[in-house]
């Protein structure tokens, strides 16, 4: 089981100790404030109210044998101070995954200087996937596997539909390749449908209305895909 230390306990903290205790992780939660503390202990293995900044108090909750940090805590003031000696303490004792949340590219530099081995700008990123989703509504599910390329899934467009992947010519066009098909097929009662992945699509593998394209490529690539669904 994955074990996680989740260090400052505002929205952002809050919610990401309570999902990683929902995906079955083993979390410590850890924040000053008691009020907060004691309205997460019901969520997670252990909710525990201490200075972060106290070295020796963060081993006597085991936080040095946990998988990876996470610094949650405020950025202003002498919270900022708190939160880089959180992160300088977690490099002292030994945890070899430290993320910290970050409100700028600054501050995110500092925490990087201190120790921390990954930023979260928490911000930022929802701010870049709502302009993405505003420009780009076609596109669904999106997973990010470099700066500025993704994995996403996209509603065969109209014009797709009944083409072969050879026709449709997605490289040449719009340079983004092909990685898979989700296909609704139906069972042997007409209103049983299972979903039938094509995982190897072939060039002679036809497109239907209602398949789900999984596609790869950059941002902007993919946003350039027809958006011109049945239906819509």
């Amino acid at each position: 089981m994955n074990r996680f230390v989740v260090i400052g306990l505002g929205r952002f903290g809050n919610k990401l100790a309570i999902a990683l205790s929902m995906s079955g992780a083993e979390v410590i939660a850890i924040d000053r404030d008691r009020k907060v503390v004691d309205e997460i202990m019901d969520h997670v293995a252990q909710a525990v109210r201490l200075d972060s900044t106290d070295e020796e108090a963060l081993r006597s909750q085991g936080v040095d044998k946990v998988d990876a940090a996470i610094v949650g805590m405020g950025q202003g003031g002498r919270t900022f101070e708190s939160a880089i000696m959180t992160v300088v303490n977690l490099k002292t004792i030994g945890v070899k995954k430290i993320y910290a949340r970050a409100q700028s590219i600054t501050s995110g530099q500092v925490f990087l200087a201190v120790g921390a081995t990954e930023i979260i700008y928490p911000e930022i990123e929802t701010a870049h996937r709502w302009a993405y989703r505003l420009i780009a509504p076609h596109i669904g599910d999106k997973i990010d596997f470099a700066p500025g390329y993704s994995l996403a899934s996209l509603e065969t467009p109209a014009v797709f539909d009944g083409k072969t992947v050879m026709e449709l010519e997605l490289r040449q066009k719009y340079k983004v390749n092909l990685v898979a098909i989700r296909r609704m097929t139906e069972g042997q009662e007409k209103r049983d449908k299972k979903a039938e992945i094509i995982n190897v699509p072939l060039p002679s593998t036809i497109i239907n209305a209602g398949d789900i394209l999984m596609v790869a490529g950059s941002d902007k690539d993919l946003a350039r895909l027809p958006q011109e669904q049945f239906g819509r």
